[in-house]
């Protein structure tokens, strides 16, 4: 089974959590598989959410014109033409630091364009929660779409149609080590049943560490897929850990004594 592997990584990152309190804005510790089809998008030039609100409202004034009677409609409502096509692809996120944890910092400026506050001067206080020298590794599994082929070209030639970003345009995005792999599902499991990325947690876990190493589990419940009408996030727990499982989740594969999930 062939694989599209490269690095992605920024000086900082910013994946916004829509559940936010009136201090401070927060964010996801790993990339979730939402934002990263958004970037996937970005480098072959497929539309994002911008781009379908226009297209529905270009809609909804040609409807208008003509005085044609359709069922009202959100202007958000499909799927943004990124997500649309690349939705299907099975990917695998490792993230590129001990424990797969991130530090992270707030940081503090001021938005002061006039109408962003009815406070006194109209300047308003925006703090944001910032990922810092995030790096993860993606693979992405081969398919026959049209879309990992032209994705396979651009990152192997390092092209990019849009600039991809970490979640904001504050965080330029860095892709390194483009290359092609080849998987296996012959998985290594001469030390245990060990997976190397992020996987969606099913069960407890409980088994035993790596040998040699303290044993971590870190998990996060993150946004796994898009509501096609509004755009909510739906949402799975995601874990990393040195623990071995009962067994090997689905779609996992292996490269170089190491297995990988691919969600």
């Amino acid at each position: 089974m062939k694989a599209i592997s490269f690095i992605l990584s920024g000086k900082t990152a910013m994946f916004k959590k829509p559940d936010v309190n009136s201090y401070a804005y927060f964010t996801y510790n790993n990339i979730h598989k939402p934002a990263l089809l958004g970037i996937l998008g970005s480098i072959i030039g497929l539309g994002g959410h911008t781009q379908l609100f226009n297209k529905n409202k270009q809609i909804e004034n040609k409807n208008k014109t003509i005085k044609k009677k359709a069922e009202k409609k959100s202007l958000d409502e499909g799927y943004p033409e990124f997500y649309e096509k690349l939705k299907d692809l099975k990917i695998s996120i490792i993230p590129l630091r001990k424990h797969g944890y991130f530090p992270k910092k707030i940081q503090t400026f001021n938005n002061s364009v006039g109408y962003a506050s009815k406070e006194q001067g109209g300047n308003l206080v925006v703090r944001e929660q910032w990922l810092e020298n995030p790096s993860w590794q993606i693979i992405i599994l081969e398919d026959d779409s049209f879309e990992f082929g032209k994705l396979k070209e651009y990152l192997l030639h390092q092209k990019s149609v849009f600039t991809p970003y970490l979640g904001k345009n504050d965080h330029p995005a860095n892709i390194s080590e483009a290359k092609e792999i080849g998987l296996t599902n012959d998985l290594f499991k001469e030390e245990g049943k060990y997976i190397d990325s992020l996987f969606i947690k099913e069960s407890e876990i409980d088994g035993l560490e790596k040998e040699g190493e303290l044993p971590f589990i870190f998990q996060e419940v993150s946004p796994m897929s898009l509501q096609e009408k509004y755009h909510f996030y739906q949402y799975k727990t995601l874990c990393f850990t040195n623990n071995e499982l009962e067994e090997f989740p689905a779609n996992t594969y292996s490269y170089e004594k190491k297995n990988y999930v691919f969600i």
